[in-house]
């Protein structure tokens, strides 16, 4: 499988909000992709199934704990997936599986299940399948959220660059 060098591999986050699991894993992802060189090749972006949280920042404990990580999610503005979402997308990454069924609820024809997956299928503990939903603990549970998204996301980058074969001009070395 290969992408031209004009269109970027376009990747979407999703979580219930868009304020805590998925604006984490655009932003980690953002940062290693980043990293390795890669920018130019990649969309990255975060949507959530619900509209409760649209337009507004990511949740402030969530940003700290990023920001102690070297991940900046300050310019993050919450915004609901819609069904162009799925269209534009060439892969969609979900948080747990009340996201997947939301997510393919939205697919009416069953045109675009392919793209759509758990995005701890790459996590090398992936435990349950599922990213916690930090919200309503403490902040160790913001801090284990966001060791499990860093190694996940170094994996499904990994998986990224073999499967569009981008490993000439990746440097995963970090």
């Amino acid at each position: 499988m290969s992408q031209t060098n004009h269109q970027p591999i376009r990747v979407l986050f999703v979580c219930l909000g868009n304020i805590c699991r998925s604006p984490l894993a655009e932003g980690v992802f953002r940062k290693l992709v980043d990293e390795a060189g890669l920018t130019a090749h990649f969309e990255i972006d975060s949507a959530g199934t619900g509209p409760w949280h649209v337009g507004e920042p990511a949740d402030r404990r969530m940003q700290r704990t990023a920001r102690r990580h070297g991940v900046d999610l300050s310019g993050h503005v919450a915004r609901q997936l819609g069904r162009e979402d799925l269209a534009r997308y060439d892969h969609i990454y979900v948080m747990d599986r009340e996201n997947l069924e939301d997510v393919l609820r939205l697919d009416r024809d069953g045109r675009f299940r392919h793209k759509v997956e758990l995005f701890r299928t790459f996590d090398p503990e992936p435990g349950d399948g599922e990213v916690p939903d930090p919200y309503y603990g403490g902040e160790r549970g913001f801090e284990e959220v966001y060791q499990i998204v860093e190694r996940t996301a170094r994996r499904l980058l990994e998986h990224l660059v073999s499967l569009y074969k981008l490993k000439e001009t990746a440097d995963l070395s970090r």
